[in-house]
């Protein structure tokens, strides 16, 4: 029970750092996503290091690693907004934002990972 409850606490941060995010970058003056490309980029950054932490030291225990990778970065990231945002340019025939931030999301998101790991190789 107390691994649910780290999960949902660490869920509820990110969820509302995801939403002030989101309200601060993602307005009607552009068309492009911009809070949640930089939530999921930072996600991404941030699961790499808090993982890559978690391997390379016993700094985190299982349940810190829940909390903050799990529960932080699961709901401080969101796949839904990205499909459901990927939609509107379909429907909207907005092919060229489409293929942009799909493929931008993807190859951001992984080098972000990548970069997070890295970063505690050289830090720690």
């Amino acid at each position: 029970m107390k691994q649910v409850l780290l999960v949902f606490i660490g869920g509820g941060f990110g969820s509302v750092a995801r939403f002030l995010i989101g309200k601060m970058l993602n307005n009607s003056t552009h068309q492009f996503p911009y809070g949640t490309f930089i939530a999921n980029v930072l996600g991404s950054l941030l699961i790499g290091f808090i993982l890559g932490w978690a391997l390379k030291s016993e700094a985190l225990s299982q349940n810190h690693t829940l909390l903050l990778a799990t529960g932080f970065c699961g709901g401080f990231t969101t796949f839904s907004s990205f499909a459901y945002e990927n939609h509107a340019f379909l429907k909207a025939g907005d092919f060229m934002n489409f293929g942009l931030y799909t493929i931008a999301s993807f190859v951001v998101g992984f080098l972000a990972v990548f970069l997070g790991m890295y970063l505690v190789k050289i830090v720690a």
